[in-house]
């Protein structure tokens, strides 16, 4: 067993935090190796005299991370990952700059802890018309619940600040601001994004790299353009479908890839031979799986032997975590400029935002810059400013502070309402989002559960809407799979919704 010595400064950062980032750079550094043993939680709390919940955090956090593993009866271990650690220096191959030359925003602003990106929107943000109507049997009831896994609660969305910075806005306006703008967007709000991106997701970016729009259909054209044509893209399957049918309807050829409890697997990727891979690494949709840090260096060193190969990290959901802090974006962890990070406001706001947002590596901005700069930002540059000042002055913080606590409530009620399912169901995705899922442990379709649940007035969403086949394939998925798996949304809905809909389940399910 790995004998600890932490040193902890009283004030400042928080003491699980200091127990997390100090076993995280041992780990990373090589200094624990792959296989060893930690101290038990007990042991250390009692060695660094702080309470056991603290020791409790931090494992925790690194767990969700995947830089160590529980073992039942034997304790925490390391990941194996030492191999993965140290990515090849390719910038004789890419043209990545020194970061002198990247300008010092820190003092500019001050966001901290907020979490982000959004990803699906409407819905997820493009959403609505993504789930087929719900199977009903002969007999069904009007629907009494629906579960939806895209819906969000807008009772806490704070109307009159919005209403306030609007006003202001549109009194100070002068003949500028109804000028065009810039095509990537107005700078004010790229420095603001880049400013809060780092500070809640650990992204690393100059505000030039930014490139604002409205909604990720946008955003993913503009890839189009820059990544070319005939390209192999590869998704993980079950995946988000409306991303899914935007790049099927472009002259990509897409994939899909297997996933596991750890995400994609990125042995198939040589071969499928694909040059970029579109995934969900922070909280992946619909599965809710956070991909480990063993699997996304894995999959930085697979799109780090090819100049031409791209990751799109579409960064869904991740600001409504329950347990830890938010895990850090793929991109933090690139330093050779192979991600491409997407993320919205959509979900974290309000699904009628329509603003969504795009960094670029160093090399794909050069060719943005020199290919498509006679594109327009498709956000009027009022929206632009109003979302400026509610990120600038802190009211987005406090909004989201406000919403985590109210999904915090819904989710905890929604886990108690469950209890008497865990005979029947596996319950997984319950640290993060805004939905759960159910898998049965019994021989039960998919089509049984949604007919049944339809059948007392409750909308459950089968996990096989998400599969990235034909509509046939997917109804024959439907009709044959054994381990059925059902997701349950909660955002939108309130105690009572919640409690009758689960009791109503407990009717026809249990």
């Amino acid at each position: 067993m790995y004998e600890m010595t932490i040193r902890l400064q009283a004030g400042g950062i928080r003491l699980y935090e200091q127990i997390y980032e100090h076993i995280k750079k041992e780990i990373r550094d090589g200094k624990l190796l792959a296989g060893e043993r930690l101290p038990s939680t007990r042991s250390l709390a009692e060695y660094l005299q702080v309470a056991r919940s603290t020791v409790d955090y931090a494992y925790g956090q690194l767990l969700d991370e995947g830089y160590i593993e529980a073992k039942p009866c034997k304790g925490y271990f390391v990941c194996p990952m030492e191999e993965l650690i140290q990515l090849e220096d390719t910038r004789d191959i890419i043209n990545v700059p020194d970061k002198k030359d990247v300008p010092d925003i820190d003092n500019v602003l001050s966001i901290h802890n907020v979490g982000m990106a959004d990803g699906k929107k409407s819905g997820r943000e493009q959403g609505g018309g993504e789930v087929p109507a719900p199977v009903q049997g002969s007999h069904s009831p009007s629907l009494i619940c629906d579960f939806s896994p895209h819906d969000i609660d807008m009772s806490g969305f704070p109307f009159g600040v919005w209403k306030k910075i609007t006003k202001n806005i549109l009194t100070d306006a002068n003949s500028d601001l109804f000028s065009r703008g810039e095509p990537q967007g107005d700078y004010e709000l790229r420095l603001t994004i880049s400013r809060y991106i780092h500070s809640s997701r650990g992204v690393n970016c100059r505000p030039e790299q930014i490139v604002v729009g409205a909604g990720n259909d946008y955003l993913l054209l503009l890839l189009e353009k820059l990544l070319g044509g005939q390209v192999r893209i590869a998704m993980e399957n079950p995946t988000y479908l409306r991303s899914w049918r935007i790049l099927k309807s472009f002259s990509y050829h897409v994939v899909t890839v297997d996933a596991d409890e750890n995400g994609m697997k990125v042995g198939q990727l040589e071969k499928e031979n694909v040059s970029a891979v579109y995934c969900m690494p922070s909280h992946q949709f619909p599965s809710g799986t956070v991909m480990p840090i063993g699997r996304r260096l894995e999959l930085l060193k697979w799109a780090d032997k090819g100049a031409d190969r791209y990751i799109i990290e579409d960064d869904y959901d991740s600001e409504f975590r329950y347990h830890g802090k938010p895990i850090p974006a793929l991109q933090a962890t690139d330093e050779h400029g192979r991600v491409i990070y997407i993320g919205s406001f959509s979900k974290a706001i309000a699904p009628a935002i329509r603003i969504s947002f795009m960094v670029l590596p160093e090399i794909l901005l050069e060719k943005y810059l020199r290919e498509l700069f006679f594109y327009s930002c498709t956000v009027s540059r009022i929206d632009q400013s109003i979302l400026n000042e509610f990120i600038r002055d802190g009211y987005f913080e406090r909004h989201l502070n406000r919403m985590r606590k109210i999904y915090r409530a819904k989710h905890e009620l929604l886990l108690e309402e469950l209890r008497p399912f865990r005979k029947k169901f596996a319950v997984t995705g319950e640290n993060a989002g805004l939905h759960l899922l159910l898998k049965a442990r019994e021989d039960i379709t998919e089509e049984r559960l949604v007919m049944s649940a339809a059948d007392v007035g409750v909308r459950v969403y089968g996990l096989s809407e998400s599969m990235a086949e034909t509509s046939m394939h997917r109804q024959e998925r439907r009709t044959q799979t054994e381990s059925a798996t059902v997701l349950l949304g909660f955002g939108a809905l309130k105690t009572e919704q919640i409690q009758e809909g689960v009791r109503r389940l407990k009717e026809v399910w249990l």
